[in-house]
């Protein structure tokens, strides 16, 4: 039988679920919750794969030029998220279309870190192969 969340836990879910809820409803997103000095690395082979030493990094070298390939904003579906104190983990599908017409869907899990109602770390995978054919397809 499942565990109730502890006290932590249940309040990191819900700091992380109302960033994805601002972000569906195009009035916010998790972002929002990330501190200055959050630690954010993108796993695997895409061409944004590192880490990004704190927020405005990540914000400068992937967000805002991701956003600026898009004409019809990302939008996120969670498949299923799950807390266990400090860490809460987000598996969701993102969808929105690019400046060049073409739809662009990927599937992302987050592994999040947070402490008080801020994301200190994170650790994100996705399919690298459809974000690289937007990223080269579709010039900031």
């Amino acid at each position: 039988m499942a565990q109730p969340l502890d006290d932590v836990a249940f309040r990191n879910l819900a700091t992380v679920r109302a960033g994805f809820d601002a972000w569906s409803a195009g009035t916010g997103s998790p972002y929002d919750s990330l501190a200055d000095h959050a630690r954010w690395e993108i796993v695997g082979n895409s061409v944004a794969s590192r880490v990004y030493v704190d927020k405005e990094d990540f914000l400068t070298n992937v967000i805002r030029p991701f956003n600026a390939r898009m004409s019809q904003r990302l939008v996120p579906t969670i498949r299923d998220i799950f807390a266990d104190r400090d860490t809460v983990i987000v598996l969701f599908d993102a969808a929105g279309v690019a400046r060049d017409g073409i739809p662009y869907r990927n599937t992302y899990a987050w592994f999040l870190t947070l402490e008080g109602d801020q994301i200190v770390r994170a650790s994100a995978f996705f399919d690298a192969i459809a974000f690289n054919d937007l990223w080269q397809r579709v010039p900031v």
